[in-house]
């Protein structure tokens, strides 16, 4: 019978001169590929509250626009009587389409086919669409529902997962790559994903571990569920390997979509535009008053985002991960851009190792692939602690350090309130190759803040004073008439504009546009060897 997913190639014209029983082969063996595992175990799925690889697929990409390959491949395993089991498509569908009209190339894992096992020849089915990837310039997105390694198959099922591998790493930074984990993921198959730019989960039907509930009992004596262990709120909040997650599986891929759109198709490429009704030349009142002129007062960093970027809508990535520092995508007069803030409500806005390692993944990302950088800088300074400097501090902040130093795609900063330290430099600052760098009235760049800067520079008088509290007290205020604002900055230069804050979204439109058909360079080299 016909099939729509499959143009062409089902339900062939009895006149085509192919002949009754060549049509009937050609039918029979997409019926057969189409059944995946069976009615009873598609059932199973759905109870479980899961989509099928190809209802996953039907879901992402554009109707009717899908093109199946290799749906007839099988295993050629021979060993515990593999060679009576045997399903065309191996448990891995794989072709391509188009999402929003343009081209993606994709795999989705059939766990309905021996529990979604990985074999030699499924592994070189996904092997094939992903090196068409790289010669198409089309991005990859992999939908991940397997059981892991395809015990009968041995070191071949292990090699072809090392295969995989090496492409997810040549692919890197050429096209974009997305894993979409919607069930197990264990063992050697979570390199993949964790290689790939982002991961996403569904939340109590996915996981990822390296090693499962029961080996950690065995080893060493914890008992974990699989959910608390390495299900999608665990990702999504305590170890950053997951960017994403949604409620189910329809959801994720709605998700999915969206994130396609900001995204190009490979690094020659530009981010598609949008048109957007909302005005470049908006003025916004509002941003008057958002940020407190007591720099020791919080404020939500995402609204003053949501108030300049187009429709106030703000695609926030790795939102439970380290959430003193935000980032995510949005656009400015219907152009991408990729979002870095400090975030003033969570630890003063201050760097630590997660937040600076969560940046710098997402700073290179856009570098890689033409999206300019849009950064809000509001930081005390990096986090003070033991905790922090046995764990990395120095070679982790050195990370987003090298990361903004390094892209040379559009760098547009604008500090709103405290630039202290390191950490200035740190923020995307112009003695980092940032294009423009604006300043609020409220911004304070210094060494340090006040109350500990006179306590070094003016320890002496403040011992010698009187009334050494009055004296500090006048120190301090005078420390901020000197330093708690952007002039001394700006009159070096390191500021190109102190901006009204009402006049942000137009002076950020106007600095994009210019900066549009930037060109730089970094030095001739191999690959520069970024601290790890």
């Amino acid at each position: 019978m016909a099939d729509d997913r499959f143009p062409g190639s089902t339900g062939a014209p009895k006149s085509s001169g192919l002949g009754a029983a060549a049509n009937a082969r050609l039918d029979e063996m997409n019926r057969l590929s189409l059944a995946g595992g069976g009615e009873a175990r598609i059932a199973k799925q759905h109870e479980a509250g899961k989509l099928t690889a190809r209802e996953r697929l039907d879901l992402f990409l554009d109707p009717g626009t899908f093109v199946e390959v290799d749906r007839f491949v099988v295993h050629g395993c021979t060993d515990f009587e593999m060679d009576k089991q045997k399903v065309l498509g191996d448990g891995v569908v794989t072709g391509w389409g188009l999402v929003d009209g343009r081209k993606v190339v994709v795999f989705a894992q059939d766990f309905t086919v021996f529990g979604g096992s990985l074999s030699a020849a499924y592994a070189k089915k996904i092997c094939k669409v992903m090196d068409l990837a790289m010669r198409i310039g089309a991005p990859v997105v992999g939908f991940n529902d397997s059981g892991g390694a395809r015990i009968q198959e041995g070191v071949d099922s292990l090699a072809g997962y090392a295969d995989i591998f090496l492409r997810n790493t040549l692919a890197s930074g050429v096209v974009p790559q997305i894993s979409v984990i919607m069930g197990p993921c264990a063992g050697g198959a979570v390199y993949s994903p964790a290689i790939t730019d982002f991961v996403m989960m569904v939340e109590e039907t996915s996981y990822m571990f390296i090693t499962g509930p029961e080996v950690i009992k065995t080893v060493t004596n914890e008992e974990v569920t699989k959910e608390a262990l390495g299900g999608a709120a665990a990702h999504a909040s305590k170890s950053g390997v997951c960017h994403l997650t949604a409620p189910d599986d329809k959801a994720a891929i709605a998700r999915l979509r969206e994130l396609c759109s900001y995204l190009p198709s490979n690094n020659t490429e530009d981010a598609p535009r949008r048109p957007s009704a909302d005005p470049t030349q908006r003025e916004v009142p509002e941003l008057d008053a958002m940020v407190p002129a007591d720099a020791s007062k919080p404020y939500d960093i995402k609204n003053v985002i949501r108030a300049v970027v187009d429709d106030a809508h703000l695609f926030e990535v790795h939102d439970r991960y380290a959430m003193n520092i935000v980032v995510g995508f949005a656009r400015i007069g219907g152009k991408p851009i990729g979002v870095v803030a400090n975030q003033p409500q969570v630890l003063a806005g201050c760097l630590d190792i997660k937040a600076s390692i969560k940046a710098a993944r997402f700073v290179r990302f856009c570098d890689c692939f033409n999206i300019p950088l849009v950064t809000f800088v509001d930081v005390p300074g990096f986090l003070p602690g033991t905790d922090q400097e046995y764990g990395g501090i120095i070679t982790h902040g050195a990370k987003l350090l090298y990361a903004f130093a390094e892209a040379t795609v559009p760098k547009v900063t604008v500090i709103t309130r405290k630039a202290y330290g390191g950490a200035y430099d740190v923020m995307a600052s112009k003695h980092i190759r940032a294009d423009y760098n604006m300043a609020f009235p409220t911004a304070e760049i210094a060494v340090m803040g006040p109350e500990g800067a006179v306590n070094i520079v003016y320890r002496k008088e403040i011992a010698a004073a009187a009334d050494p509290a009055a004296a500090r007290s006048r120190f301090i205020e005078e420390y901020k008439a000197k330093f708690a604002n952007p002039y001394k900055a700006a009159e070096l230069g390191f500021i190109d504009e102190v901006i009204y804050p009402r006049m942000l979204r137009i002076r950020l439109a106007g600095a994009l546009e210019l900066l549009k058909d930037k060109r730089d360079k970094n030095p001739a080299k191999k690959h520069g060897n970024i601290p790890l």
